[in-house]
């Protein structure tokens, strides 16, 4: 006899799924754009009342929401680990790090060579984590039994501006396109964040042997969002407090979007459908916003 595949338990996010813009609840929103606009560097898009969307181009990145009411939450409650942005070319990369390097010196955490990737970490004026990158193409990344090979390789700022940084990089750092690449969040335990990023969601685990973290994606990337517990675990539902806001992610199409609404709604996830948008939480009540391409 045939088994019968369900194809809610089997369904998987498109494979032209993307990471759209990352919000964050500041306390000082000033001081906020001033570094997302100095340091990486990025361009106000449009600032209305209490809230300020940063990208590059026309392509929202990091949205700002004024909220000096709020707290600033625990090192190890569940949040945001960090915001990646993806650089196009390295000498894009090469002159962000630059800038940051010039404005906010101590804000820089590390660097490391990852195989598929070369990043850069900072720390933003209120503690949310940044990460700066360039991708390898993907003809150069090597999978093992369905598993991509990741590393933390030594990556030396000073010899990489000396080899990607130029003149005119230095005198125009808003070079060529950027996007949020992924997002890393921080949780309470790696077989929850499996079951709803993996199994109800429909991301592909690409990384499932890395010490404390789960790498998840869609269409062969690397990796479109991580969760670790490296700080966290443990932890429950977040409270209401300074850092994420949401994690927008982006389908190709309006029945990709339908698709993944009726998946979550089958494992028992409260839905807010606008009818343009679909809001909901994974377990830590990290919220998350999914919309079409093509809305």
């Amino acid at each position: 006899m045939t088994q019968q595949i369900d194809p809610i338990e089997n369904a998987r996010l498109a494979d032209d799924t993307e990471m759209g813009a990352v919000t964050l609840k500041v306390a000082d929103l000033d001081n906020m754009i001033k570094y997302y606009t100095h340091a990486l560097p990025l361009q106000v898009i449009d600032q209305q009342g209490s809230s300020a969307i940063i990208g590059r181009g026309n392509r929202p990145l990091v949205i700002l929401e004024h909220a000096p009411e709020l707290q600033h939450a625990s090192r190890r409650a569940a949040g945001l680990f960090h915001t990646a942005i993806l650089f196009e070319t390295e000498t894009a990369l090469a002159a962000a790090l630059y800038t940051a390097a010039q404005y906010a010196p101590n804000s820089f955490t590390g660097s490391a060579d990852h195989l598929v990737s070369k990043a850069f970490y900072f720390n933003d004026p209120e503690g949310n984590g940044i990460e700066l990158y360039w991708d390898r193409d993907r003809s150069e990344w090597s999978w093992v039994h369905g598993q991509v090979e990741m590393d933390n390789l030594l990556l030396d700022p000073n010899q990489y501006l000396r080899d990607y940084l130029t003149e005119d990089a230095i005198q125009n750092p808003v070079i060529g396109g950027a996007e949020i690449g992924h997002v890393h969040l921080q949780v309470g335990d790696l077989a929850g964040a499996r079951k709803f990023y993996v199994d109800w969601l429909g991301f592909d685990a690409t990384k499932a042997n890395f010490p404390g973290a789960l790498f998840v994606s869609a269409g062969g990337y690397h990796h479109h969002m991580a969760m670790n517990i490296w700080n966290s675990q443990g932890a429950g539902r977040r409270d209401n407090t300074l850092g994420l806001g949401q994690v927008d992610i982006v389908l190709p199409s309006k029945d990709a979007l339908g698709e993944v609404t009726e998946r979550v709604k089958h494992y028992g996830v409260q839905v807010a459908d606008d009818g343009r948008t679909v809001r909901f939480e994974d377990p830590w009540a990290n919220e998350l916003r999914i919309q079409a391409a093509d809305a």
